[in-house]
């Protein structure tokens, strides 16, 4: 697995990958993480990443990270 690149965000990291005949999009947040995957031949260039991953993304992306750590929380208080 090849680091293609970061893109700096302040409320998370997101990595790019390329592997397998794939790009690998990787959002971390505490202790959760998405990962979207696009193949190779459906972009032209790898700076298409950068375009893909663009502030609207990525602000849904936060909202689903908010929405897992909601559920992640009832589910762990619903144990303890």
């Amino acid at each position: 697995m090849r680091v293609v690149g970061e893109i700096p965000h302040p409320d998370c990291k997101i990595t790019i990958f390329s592997w397998n005949n794939r790009y690998l999009i990787k959002f971390e947040s505490g202790l959760l993480e998405q990962t979207f995957k696009v193949a190779e031949y459906d972009i032209l260039q790898e700076s298409d990443l950068y375009t893909l991953v663009d502030e609207a993304f990525i602000q849904d992306t936060l909202a689903r990270f908010a929405a897992m750590n909601a559920s992640f929380r009832t589910r762990l208080q619903a144990i303890g």
